[in-house]
């Protein structure tokens, strides 16, 4: 049971009200929608961050940096312990190796897993055919690092938005459940593909918080508001003082931008 004392009451300030008279079905669902990064460089370090969380977050994010070091134990250990996994892998390569990597993934019981659109409409598709309906295939659009400066760069002429709404079309035509996208393109990106059709918003910093090395970032609000079906945060949570406060506000500023508060 989510604990909403009196201190946290005066942390979540004017969402506190809103949160106490959600179901708690309605309040899961909401957790549903954060995923935790957990962008460590060891299992015991991710351990931690998790038993520290406890039932204040449902889905963890699993990238290159804990994969690499871990390897797939680590997953499988995430999902035994009944979280669910955000295995973001970026595959990017040739259909048939793709197609490969994605069948292994899949057989680690991840709940999501990404291949980079711009690998073009063949890997999509080898990517979701190899999946089977055992994980969702979300296509990556555009890197929230990247500026229309850093595509020209790599010889791509159009704005971020225009290549991310291409890119996006494509993982639609492929068979991806979703995409994931900088908060900046999700409400032309909600339009274009319409419900029912994942966005997954990295780049999520609540007010006030550094943004690093990302570009294109909004506040929980905004990406809700936008359109997000999933945000991702890492370091406001996992590098808070009190992880789980800094999810239950976060959780807490969801529900806000849903409710037009």
């Amino acid at each position: 049971m989510t604990d909403y004392s009196s201190q946290n009451r005066t942390i979540l300030g004017p969402m506190a009200p809103i949160i106490e008279v959600m179901s708690p079905s309605s309040l899961e669902k909401l957790r549903e929608r954060l995923i935790v990064a957990l962008d460590v460089a060891d299992a015991k370090t991710a351990r931690e961050t998790v038993q520290r969380l406890g039932e204040a977050a449902v889905i963890y994010k699993i990238g290159l940096q804990l994969f690499t070091a871990e390897g797939p134990g680590i997953v499988r250990e995430m999902v035994a312990s009944g979280r669910r996994v955000f295995l973001d892998l970026k595959l990017h390569d040739i259909p048939n190796t793709v197609a490969h990597a994605v069948n292994s993934a899949a057989e680690l019981g991840p709940s999501m897993i990404t291949v980079h659109a711009s690998g073009g409409s063949a890997v999509l598709k080898a990517a979701v055919e190899a999946a089977g309906g055992r994980t969702k295939v979300l296509a990556v659009t555009v890197l929230t690092s990247f500026s229309d400066q850093d595509l020209q760069q790599i010889g791509i002429s159009d704005s971020t938005g225009d290549q991310v709404l291409r890119l996006a079309a494509l993982a639609r035509a492929a068979g991806c459940a979703g995409v994931v996208s900088s908060p900046r393109e999700t409400a032309q990106l909600r339009r274009f593909l319409g419900e029912g059709f994942d966005i997954v918003n990295p780049g999520v910093r609540p007010a006030g918080s550094d943004t690093h090395d990302q570009q294109r970032t909004a506040t929980p609000s905004e990406a809700i508001s936008a359109g997000a079906s999933h945000i991702v945060v890492g370091r406001p949570i996992t590098r808070a003082s009190d992880p789980v406060l800094a999810a239950q506000a976060i959780v807490a500023e969801m529900a806000g931008a849903i409710s037009g508060t």
